[in-house]
């Protein structure tokens, strides 16, 4: 189960990694499906976190050459995030888009208590719905 809570935590950084075929693996090597839910939610959540951290402190650097967001870039998802708010956070599972989501929300500065009830809500569901949809 500790690969799976790695899996699941690496999923949710910025490289292009899944994490649902461990989830489904856990699942084949008959794991008890509750456990394997809070495991995969828990790594996932953990490293949602971690991104809304790295969205937070890179501001610090906004004004530095090497910088990956340039300015109009950071005032266009400040734009989106504030027009859409917190909710958005629950599209957090999407690929390619949801864990920049989490950083825009670390870079507004939005509560860690909030970003880990979004992400909790969000992510817990995604694989609740993974985990149910394989046994059916």
């Amino acid at each position: 189960m500790i690969f799976l809570f790695i899996v699941a935590f690496a999923a949710a950084s910025l490289l292009p990694l899944g994490s649902e075929w461990a989830v489904i693996a856990a699942l084949e090597l008959a794991y008890a499906a509750p456990v394997i839910w809070l495991v995969a939610t828990a790594g996932n959540v953990a490293g949602g976190l971690v991104n809304a951290w790295l969205g937070r402190e890179s501001l610090r650097w906004q004004h530095k050459s090497w910088y990956p967001v340039k300015g109009k870039q950071l005032v266009r998802a400040q734009t989106w995030f504030g027009r859409y708010g917190q909710a958005s956070l629950l599209l957090a599972w999407v690929p390619i888009v949801g864990d920049p989501l989490v950083v825009v929300a670390g870079m507004m500065q939005l509560a860690y208590w909030r970003v880990l009830a979004w992400l909790i809500v969000a992510k817990g569901a995604r694989y609740a719905g993974l985990i149910w949809l394989w046994q059916a």
